[in-house]
């Protein structure tokens, strides 16, 4: 699966303004250039991991919601790992993972 840090760039950016941040502001906090973080949002340059949870912290996120669009809290989380593992399996396994999953929404888990 390839990234796709325009998407990245993307969501770290929304996330920023939702916060009220300016790039400056941001570049400072995780001491980084404004070129740098520029370049970040537009998709036009890697990020690496550190600086990737660094800006996660100051925004509050988790890197999952850059990197997947989703998070812990909301109804959608992991359903595109499901679907996909879902996809991988044959019928019995996808019948086999209906009927656990239906076992525990029967005991409120």
């Amino acid at each position: 699966m390839e990234i796709d840090y325009e998407i990245i760039g993307e969501r770290i950016k929304t996330e920023r303004l939702k916060k009220k941040i300016t790039q400056v502001e941001l570049a400072e906090m995780i001491d980084v250039s404004v070129v740098y973080l520029s370049r970040v949002e537009r998709g036009s340059t890697r990020i690496n991991l550190k600086r990737l949870i660094e800006i996660c912290n100051v925004l509050e996120i988790t890197p999952g919601e850059i990197l997947q669009g989703t998070s812990p809290d909301t109804n959608t989380y992991l359903s595109r790992d499901f679907s996909q593992i879902l996809e991988n399996c044959g019928r019995e396994k996808q019948k086999l993972i209906y009927e656990i999953a239906k076992l525990v929404e029967q005991v409120n888990i």
